[in-house]
């Protein structure tokens, strides 16, 4: 690596960071507390014995699931212009992005709460819970224990999935990453750099998984 290089880099790791701070990592948590939401009525419309409820959860499954992210993205911020609906960068990314963990999260909660024994709903029922109660406070702790490590996935991938929101000009790490390699053409020295950043979230999430998994665990019917 020669001294141009190295300046190139140490120069920018900062505004990197920064992007990282301000930009991806807001991004990151804001699509997935939203998508989680979303994810969780949809669940519950899934599973929902009101057909119409049912099949319309199905269909924005289907959707969701099989389109692919990038073309979500443009529809939001590129094609709704056309209908003149106007959206600015960063809430067209989160719409975007919340759309899509719930499509596939909301799988991975409806398989939770499937798992969970039919007694349990009985067994609360016998004592007076009403539907929500007993989702709140006997199905969704227990549920939360199976759903956890494939959530905590479907937050890791959203972490990668935020370089995607440079097309559609969010300033965020690979937008600053590309931004700072155009002028000199020296792409490797600073995507390495942006895939180090995205890695140490990764590795980050991971250990806090680990741990909720653990802190979770009291809720497993022994």
């Amino acid at each position: 690596m020669d001294d141009a290089t190295q300046e190139l880099i140490l120069r920018n790791l900062w505004p990197m960071l920064r992007a990282t701070l301000v930009a991806t990592i807001p991004l990151t948590a804001v699509s997935f507390v939203l998508g989680l939401v979303i994810a969780l009525f949809v669940a519950l419309a899934r599973i929902s014995r009101i057909t119409p409820l049912s099949l319309l959860a199905r269909g924005y499954i289907s959707v969701i699931r099989g389109t692919p992210l990038l073309v979500q993205l443009f529809i939001v911020f590129y094609a709704l212009p056309q209908f003149d609906i106007v959206i600015d960068p960063f809430p067209a990314a989160v719409i975007a992005f919340s759309l899509n963990v719930g499509g596939y999260a909301a799988e991975v909660i409806r398989g939770a709460i499937l798992s969970i024994p039919r007694g349990q709903w009985e067994a609360a029922q016998t004592i007076g819970m009403n539907y929500a109660t007993t989702l709140r406070r006997v199905i969704l702790p227990q549920a939360a224990r199976t759903a956890v490590p494939p959530l905590s996935n479907t937050l890791i991938s959203l972490v990668k999935d935020t370089s995607l929101a440079s097309t559609i000009l969010v300033t965020e790490l690979l937008r600053v990453a590309q931004l700072a390699a155009a002028p000199t053409f020296d792409f490797f020295a600073l995507y390495g750099v942006a895939a180090i950043y995205y890695w140490v979230i990764c590795v980050i999430l991971s250990f806090f998984q680990g741990r909720l998994e653990t802190r979770l665990g009291r809720y497993v019917l022994r």
